[in-house]
């Protein structure tokens, strides 16, 4: 149990150091081949704070361990909204860009309830496989969407997007010196990544067999918040540095990718399945998701403190009740 403990940090580590390797690795190669900012934002950058998630979950799939998978993405986007959102709140008061509001909140709205309809559907069907590869693809397909409405809406206001400068998409300032170190550096971040996504559903399933418990809920709870450390480290700092700004349109654009770009892949590459309890937890997330869009209109369009201590209470009543099923 102990040795499964300090494997599941090591890959945690690895995890973070390799999305950060990917991530300027990545930009800088872009820049070097004349990539505009902004793309590079919207991909490559993007794609790197969500490589956690994405890398554990595409682990979990190739081995089979859909349950794990299924944990990981809802209690991520659960614990970055009721976890982290709460901690950044609790801080400092957290204001909210109107286009944040207008565009990527309804539109994490709409991929929760999308993810939600898809799982009753096949538990009303009967069917065992949970989200199949039809799913995977139509969630894909919707992510497409987004980004392109995404880029659509930017060349529209012909200024800084609110949404790719607060969820971390613009392209890191300062890039690494050569050609050959960037395309190292993303090797590097890629190889990392992979390894640490190894050691980590390696433990994973190592203390869900030392602890009794179904894979689910160590996915909903330890992995989950390991693959949203960053996020939490990311959203103290700013709150300490009075940079709450960049809070909410950061966990809007992980929660979004999570459940329509790494759900979808995951289950492309094997149907998931739902676990027992599964539909309470979409149902938890779906009531944090419309409370989230409720407290962004109120206040000003602010997130104050008492609020903050509502979504902190939920995750901590959540997790309480989600234990003991």
């Amino acid at each position: 149990m102990l040795f499964d403990g300090v494997v599941l940090l090591a890959g945690f580590v690895l995890l973070v150091g390799g999305a950060e390797a990917l991530v300027r690795g990545g930009s800088g190669l872009a820049r070097d081949l004349g990539v505009s900012p902004m793309v590079v934002g919207l991909t490559v950058v993007a794609f790197g704070t969500s490589a956690p998630e994405l890398a554990v979950n595409l682990d979990a799939s190739l081995r089979g361990r859909g349950e794990l998978s299924f944990g990981n993405i809802i209690g991520s986007n659960i614990a970055n909204i009721g976890l982290v959102i709460g901690t950044f709140a609790f801080l400092r008061p957290i204001p909210v860009e109107g286009t944040i509001i207008r565009r990527e909140v309804p539109m994490m709205i709409f991929a929760t309830l999308a993810v939600g309809v898809m799982a009753l559907t096949s538990l009303g069907a009967g069917a065992a496989t949970g989200y199949g590869r039809a799913d995977g693809l139509l969630l894909l397909l919707l992510f497409t969407v987004f980004i392109y409405y995404t880029v659509a809406d930017v060349f529209r206001q012909r200024g800084a997007d609110p949404f790719v400068v607060q969820t971390g998409l613009s392209t890191p300032s300062r890039f690494w010196g050569s050609l050959r170190l960037n395309v190292a550096m993303t090797l590097v971040g890629l190889v990392t990544l992979v390894g640490g996504a190894e050691l980590t559903v390696y433990a994973a399933v190592g203390l869900a067999e030392a602890f009794d418990v179904p894979q689910v809920l160590i996915g909903l709870t330890v992995v989950a918040l390991g693959t949203s450390l960053p996020e939490l480290v990311t959203g103290v700092i700013a709150a300490l540095r009075e940079q709450t700004d960049l809070a909410v349109g950061n966990i809007v654009g992980s929660n979004i990718f999570n459940l329509l770009f790494i759900l979808g892949l995951s289950s492309m590459v094997r149907p998931i399945p739902i676990p027992a309890g599964g539909i309470w937890d979409l149902v938890v997330l779906t009531l944090l998701s419309l409370l989230l869009l409720f407290m962004c209109l109120s206040h000003r369009q602010q997130i104050i403190r008492r609020e903050a201590v509502v979504l902190l209470l939920i995750y901590v009543v959540y997790i309480g009740a989600r234990a003991m099923l």
